[in-house]
Order: C-alpha cells, then sequence, then structure tokens
C-alpha cells in the first residue's frame, strides 16, 4: 500500500463514520483499496492452501454462494487491516457497551484482545472472501462465532458493480422494540468497505437508551461474479 493501514485508517472520515454509525447503524469508508489490490484479493480465493475452510451456503440453508475463512497467518494485509481498524474502533466499541449496560473491556490492543477470544476457546481466525455468482444471494444473520463479539465489523467490496456484476446490493436490517424492522440497502464502490454493527448497538430515545437488533444479508447477484472481503474483530470456536 503507498502508506500503511494505520495512516490510512487515521485520514478516514471519522466525525462522518460514527455520526452515520450512531443514525443507522452502518458507514461506508470512501475507496480504501485500489483496483489492483481488489482483484489481487479476490484472485486469493482460488488458492486454497490460504484457507482454514470453505462453506458453501445452499448446503446449510444461509443462501446461494460460497465462502472461505482465511487460515492463519492471514494475507499481510488483511492482518494490517483488521488491527488498525480495530484500534480506531474500540473506544467506540467501549462506549457502546456502556450505552447498553455492558462491561465496557474492549483492549486498545487488538493482539490483546484475541489473546482473550483465545483464552476463551475462540481460536480460529474468521477474516473471509466471498464469492457470488449468478442468482447467488446471503440470507440475513449475523457473525457471532461464540461468547466473546466485537460490536462491529466491515465488508470491502473487490467487485465493479455494473460492470463485473449487477445486482448483489449489501443489505442491512435493524429490528427495533415494539416496531417494524428498518431496512437499509447500502450502495458500495470497487475498494469501499461498510463499517456496520454485528448484532445490537444503542440508540437514543426520549426514554433513554435502547438497544436495536441489526442482520446483514446481500440481494440477489443477477448477473456476473461478486467478491467481498470480510474482516470480523474476533475469532471463532
Amino acid at each position: 500500500m503507498p502508506i500503511s493501514a494505520k495512516k490510512f485508517v487515521a485520514a478516514l472520515d471519522w466525525p462522518r463514520i460514527e455520526t452515520d454509525l450512531a443514525t443507522r447503524g452502518s458507514a461506508t469508508t470512501g475507496v480504501i483499496f485500489s483496483p489492483e489490490e481488489c482483484n489481487a484479493l479476490a484472485a486469493l480465493y482460488d488458492e486454497p492452501d490460504r484457507f482454514r475452510s470453505r462453506v458453501v451456503m445452499q448446503r446449510h440453508g444461509f443462501g446461494q454462494g460460497e465462502y472461505q475463512y482465511f487460515a492463519n497467518p492471514l494475507p499481510p494485509v488483511v492482518a494490517s487491516w483488521r488491527s488498525a481498524l480495530y484500534e480506531r474502533l474500540a473506544p467506540l466499541a467501549n462506549a457502546w457497551a456502556a450505552a447498553m449496560g455492558q462491561p465496557a473491556a474492549y483492549p486498545a490492543d487488538h493482539a490483546a484482545y484475541l489473546a482473550r477470544c483465545h483464552a476463551a476457546g475462540q481460536l480460529r481466525p474468521t477474516p473471509l472472501l466471498l464469492r457470488y455468482g449468478e442468482g447467488d444471494y446471503n440470507c440475513l444473520h449475523q457473525d457471532l462465532y461464540g461468547d466473546l463479539q466485537f460490536p462491529l465489523q466491515l465488508t470491502v467490496l473487490l467487485s465493479r458493480p455494473g460492470e463485473d456484476f449487477t445486482g448483489g446490493e449489501f443489505v442491512l436490517t435493524e429490528q427495533r422494540p415494539r416496531m417494524q424492522s428498518r431496512a437499509e440497502v447500502v450502495a458500495l464502490a470497487q475498494g469501499e468497505a461498510v463499517i456496520f454493527a454485528v448484532n445490537q448497538r444503542p440508540v437514543a430515545g426520549t426514554r433513554g437508551t435502547y438497544r436495536v437488533t441489526m442482520r446483514h444479508g446481500v440481494s440477489r447477484v443477477r448477473s456476473g461474479r461478486r467478491h467481498t472481503l470480510g474482516i470480523i474483530f474476533h475469532d471463532a470456536r
């Protein structure tokens, strides 16, 4: 990368990102990977030695398409961005936890948080590559993986919308107490990420703070092939 992931993360528009996360539970970053970097990451999908497991979604009722979880050691670009983003998001995660009456216990350093995951039996890395073809989709879900869960994650679009694929929109739903669910469709450019809530997030209401439950998925790909990178900060059992 032209500059380090840490410097790139620091240069993002965090006031706007944090406002969007507070308002909608998701925020786009702008483009963080070049087309060349996106293509190089997508090409890793065909290198099976890079991965610890492969999931064909229709076999499990998750949708259609497939994804693979990276094995350790993670590709350097994935590891560096995972660490840099965690460090910037940890204070927000602690603020969310405090607002929802939970222990604000996320350490500033990602290695320290992973050590906590491993001590709890969550040993398997969770960053993944996803591949969708024509007709594929991903059902609404949450990436929880164990008792320890960092409350934010992100997805990076590696393909070119309208050129490599059509359809395949990133979708979020928000289940509000005693109200109908709200849906949000997030448009991404190639190399752009969306940061979003993993499970629950706090919302300031007229009678104080309450929790809403978030789920995410991908609508049907109408043509072509769509690749994405998912970065989850907690490890899995």
